[in-house]
């Protein structure tokens, strides 16, 4: 789980820890998957921050949760480069852009401050499975073709609500020619479509990332039969 500071005024963790303590669950269930984030407002820019900061780090001492602090990076990034986010993995992350780990074939989303908190405290959340969409693109990309530029692209076909509260998948001839950053950009915006998650299979590309990271990779990808809700396809050729 990743927890972050957000700024200039709302912190969301420090906003997690004051929960945890109205409800008496002022604790933690496993330190070991649990990762603090100072990012956005950091350097602190006003007090307010700062002090949010401090909160982050006394807390993170306490209870010996992992702390990444000013100038170590954003999270989603340091996730991703600790060898954090693997296939077969479950990350709650206090920002909505948590999707982008989907890139490693895990099932990332953000929820809010209250199920964070819960989630930190007991180990345990309750969500809505979402429908499945699979996305299948097809043909290499032309030179200077980035994944922002695929995922615009969906985004237009599908609109700013297509994929709301779905879990996207991604498929085709194409895929084995997306780099781990053109992944992780497509599954971040695939929230701008309303997505709950996204998730790219584990693939050779996937292997070769966490390999240098010191990580095995596990085969995760769909069923054969697999069903969906919907299924959108886009030539990349066109």
């Amino acid at each position: 789980m990743v927890i972050e500071t957000r700024g200039p005024f709302a912190s969301t963790a420090p906003l997690a820890i004051q929960i945890m303590r109205e409800t008496g669950l002022y604790k933690v269930f496993d330190p070991l998957k649990v990762l603090f984030v100072i990012d956005h407002a950091s350097p602190a820019p006003h007090v307010e921050a700062a002090s949010a900061h401090k909160m982050m780090r006394d807390f993170a001492a306490k209870f010996g949760i992992r702390l990444f602090d000013v100038g170590e990076g954003i999270c989603h990034q340091i996730v991703a480069e600790n060898g954090y986010s693997r296939p077969f993995s479950l990350i709650l992350g206090a920002d909505s852009h948590t999707t982008t780990l989907g890139a490693f074939s895990a099932f990332a989303t953000g929820v809010g401050s209250t199920d964070i908190a819960l989630a930190i405290a007991l180990g345990k959340t309750w969500l809505r499975v979402p429908e499945s969409v699979k996305i299948a693109i097809e043909e290499e990309p032309k030179p200077f073709i980035s994944g922002k530029d695929i995922i615009l692209r969906i985004i237009k076909e599908v609109g700013v609500d297509g994929l709301t509260y779905r879990a996207v998948e991604f498929h085709g001839s194409a895929i084995k020619h997306i780099s781990m950053d053109s992944r992780m950009t497509m599954c971040n915006m695939c929230v701008e479509a309303g997505a709950k998650t996204a998730l790219f299979p584990s693939d050779e590309v996937l292997s070769m990332n966490l390999a240098q990271i010191g990580v095995e990779g596990i085969k995760l990808e769909a069923d054969p039969n697999a069903e969906y809700e919907e299924i959108f396809s886009f030539d990349l050729d066109n």
